[in-house]
């Protein structure tokens, strides 16, 4: 059975005339005469353009590789036996009272968050842009981790730099202000930061004057293993981000490009961000550094790289005493990345967090310094959640979703904009938001008259949010943990040898063995 899909995908709006070959994804037979449906034919005619996942900026897209062991190939653990962190009486101990608090950060610096997870970097893509108000909004109220993205700074189009440095960003400006304006004391505002964000002073502009307390070191994604890209529309945003620094191709100073770009040849130019060299000196002084200046927390962001370098992201985030190492797995989502590279690239979260649980183990038993871990990477759902918790416990606090937030952003948006179309704002438009929306009427409740300020993006992500809280009590209480750090890899059993393999977890046929021989003895 194949597990990739070569040469045709709905993420590249391309498909096959007839049946493909399983190796190169090319039609069985290939017709001349045919305009070029696959890959292959519209890169014929589009090249580049067709490595990435379209439309741009108004699409998210995950891989579809069928990876051979994900979360699926496990199954939570359930007793009917007892209850821990609660009293065992069935009026107690009932889902409901499931704590599901977590904190991240090293001792004296402790962000509290009221739920295990948060959203991933909203960076510089449009589909980020436009959909941050109603993210940020629901995060704050949720109380959880939110973290702004790479590059915001350098591609806010009004900008202001003096010396290369910038001064004004009134981009950033927006989305810090839009986060601490809903925000209640739980969770944390974090500012990305890759090479150019750094060359461009976008640390010491976000802490020295806009308050942000944490700044997130990014050394890359699950979704790929190169640097931060965007689609810039217009040969004028081309040119002026070539003038900030960073790397636009075409290049848009070139003649032939411009008369390309007049004549529809060229539709759109990328930016792409500088490849990050990572070694251990250097890190630890950025860490360092980041702290003079004023961040209360430093964090950092890896990727599905090698295993040494996830080695290499453990130890040095020890050394650093970092207050979240943020681990990626390949398979998750993106909002501008190769599609190719998105598939064939990387080690996939299952294998990943079973590698970094190794590693964190190994520093425990020595006695070293073991960060506050979150793990990313094509989590969606409660049953997920609590399985990347367990499969990494207990050194996992938190998961990181990026995906799934924009989805529910995306999504209350839209409903809102059609009851906006419909009703205006009137009194029907309300009754319409807590008619669609079962989260509603709980912000209602609370907020009252500023209700009206939450926009229907960020009532969806509550919406959400709540389901996925709701959901993971129910599967927590199911296996009698009513808070979050009695979760242990005992709660999984892996359902296929190869699961069994990969993880560590015992196979289903074998789990219990030894209580099971002191019952039946």
């Amino acid at each position: 059975m194949s597990l990739s899909k070569p040469n045709a995908s709905a993420a590249t709006v391309t498909t096959t005339r007839v049946a493909p070959s399983p190796s190169s994804g090319l039609c069985v037979t290939c017709v001349d005469g045919c305009p070029g449906y696959c890959e292959v034919g519209r890169s014929a005619l589009r090249g580049r353009e067709v490595i990435y996942p379209q439309p741009f900026g108004k699409v998210i897209a995950g891989s579809e590789k069928d990876y051979p062991v994900d979360f699926s190939h496990f199954n939570i653990q359930g007793t009917c036996v007892g209850a821990v962190g609660i009293e065992a009486d069935p009026d107690k101990a009932v889902f409901s009272a499931v704590d599901l608090s977590t904190e991240i950060g090293a001792e004296g610096r402790r962000i509290k968050m009221k739920i295990p997870f948060f959203t991933g970097a909203l960076g510089s893509t449009e589909i980020a842009r436009v959909n941050w108000e109603g993210t940020a909004i629901a995060v704050a109220i949720c109380g959880a981790v939110l973290v702004c993205g790479e590059n915001v700074c350098g591609t806010d189009p009004n900008a202001e730099f003096k010396n290369g440095k910038v001064v004004r960003s009134p981009d950033l400006e927006r989305r810090v202000k839009v986060y601490q304006d809903w925000y209640e004391g739980y969770g944390a505002m974090l500012v990305q930061a890759n090479v150019e964000d750094t060359r461009l002073g976008v640390p010491e502009y976000a802490i020295e004057k806009l308050g942000v307390e944490g700044i997130e070191i990014k050394w890359g994604q699950g979704a790929k293993d190169i640097g931060g890209e965007v689609k810039l529309p217009t040969l004028e945003r081309a040119l002026q981000l070539k003038q900030r620094g960073y790397i636009v191709i075409p290049d848009p100073e070139n003649p032939y490009v411009q008369e390309a770009y007049k004549v529809g040849g060229i539709t759109e130019f990328e930016r792409h961000s500088r490849l990050g060299m990572v070694d251990e000196e250097s890190f630890l002084k950025e860490v360092e550094r980041l702290r003079r200046i004023g961040a209360k927390y430093v964090t950092l962001k890896t990727g599905a790289y090698r295993p040494a370098d996830l080695a290499r992201a453990v130890k040095y985030a020890s050394e650093a005493k970092i207050d979240l190492l943020t681990v990626d797995g390949a398979g998750g989502g993106t909002g501008m990345s190769p599609w190719r590279m998105m598939n064939e690239w990387g080690i996939p979260t299952v294998y990943l967090e079973s590698l970094l649980y190794k590693y964190l183990k190994r520093l425990d038993e020595k006695g070293e310094f073991v960060p506050s871990c979150a793990i990313a990477g094509g989590i969606a759902l409660e049953d997920q959640i609590f399985k990347a918790i367990a499969l990494g416990a207990p050194y996992i606090r938190a998961v990181c979703m990026g995906r799934s937030t924009l989805t529910a952003a995306m999504v209350g948006k839209t409903h809102g904009q059609l009851m906006e179309e419909t009703y205006g704002r009137s009194k029907e438009y309300q009754e319409a938001l807590l008619r669609t929306f079962i989260g509603a009427e709980q912000l209602k409740e609370k907020y009252g008259d500023d209700f009206d300020r939450i926009p229907p993006a960020a009532i969806g992500v509550y919406t959400y949010y709540d389901r996925l809280a709701t959901g993971l009590r129910q599967l927590m209480a199911g296996e009698r943990k009513f808070a979050l750090n009695f979760i242990e890899r005992d709660d999984l059993m892996a359902l296929t040898r190869d699961a069994a393999d990969v993880s560590g977890i015992p196979y289903v046929m074998e789990a219990d063995m030894e209580e099971v021989e002191k019952i039946l003895g």
